[in-house]
């Protein structure tokens, strides 16, 4: 019996999917493909020569599978305390959908992406400090990834000494190398170049975020807390 979610609300939405929190577990999140946008719909938006490719290669949910996996089989668990965790495939009556760790603020609200972080808040000491620990983080592990997007972050808060403070920056999605980095036996040296490459390309993202937002127009509304059954856009700065 597959899971009810068409009756339940989206908490938010990415390039391709919808994400639900898990009516059963509510620490966790159950993400499914968006359905006005379908897999061949993606596959065409790619144009030549990846229009040519299997329809396989373009499912999130099953990429996201196979690299949560390898990482509970290959590497330390301290690999999650940054990334968030996987439970596994789940049948929903919205299609097949990919259960993952929910991160949760103290207050038990959903944590914000680290985009809307910066644009709320700005790029505080505390925030450049909880980056540097993520950016450690990855180059410690060698986590293979694509490019990690700000909206592809979120910033989980504690409350310690009645000040509230950011916990740790946890990664939700973009995880797994391609290319030339998924290479199998790809030698240390160069896992640790191109892992590189990506942790500087995190510190340029944010520089791009803080010149593209002059315009006092947010960037767009992946990763955002959806309201009314659309991304709730916050007000210009």
């Amino acid at each position: 019996m597959s899971l009810a979610l068409s009756a339940e609300r989206p908490f938010s939405r990415g390039g391709n999917r919808l994400c639900f929190v898990h009516p059963e577990h509510p620490n966790r999140c159950i993400k499914v493909r968006r359905p006005e946008f379908t897999l061949e719909d993606y596959r065409r938006k790619k144009g030549f020569p990846k229009s040519l490719l299997p329809l396989s290669v373009f499912d999130d949910n099953a990429e996201e599978f196979r690299v949560l996996r390898d990482f509970q089989q290959n590497y330390s668990d301290s690999i999650f305390d940054h990334i968030s965790r996987g439970y596994g495939m789940i049948e929903t009556d919205l299609g097949l959908g990919i259960c993952s760790e929910l991160i949760l603020d103290h207050s038990g609200e959903i944590s914000m992406s680290l985009m809307l972080y910066l644009w709320n808040f700005g790029y505080t000491d505390e925030c450049k400090r909880a980056v540097e620990v993520l950016k450690k983080h990855w180059m410690d592990h060698l986590v293979p990834s694509r490019s990690i997007l700000l909206h592809n972050i979120v910033v989980e808060k504690r409350l310690e000494g009645g000040v509230e403070s950011i916990n740790r920056l946890v990664v939700i999605d973009g995880l797994g190398a391609t290319g030339i980095a998924a290479l199998p036996f790809l030698p240390r040296r160069a896992r640790r170049y191109l892992v590189g490459r990506k942790v500087k390309n995190l510190d340029e993202r944010i520089d791009e975020f803080f010149e593209s937002i002059k315009s006092g127009k947010y960037p767009g509304p992946n990763g955002l807390p959806m309201k009314d059954g659309v991304p709730d856009i916050p007000a210009p700065r």
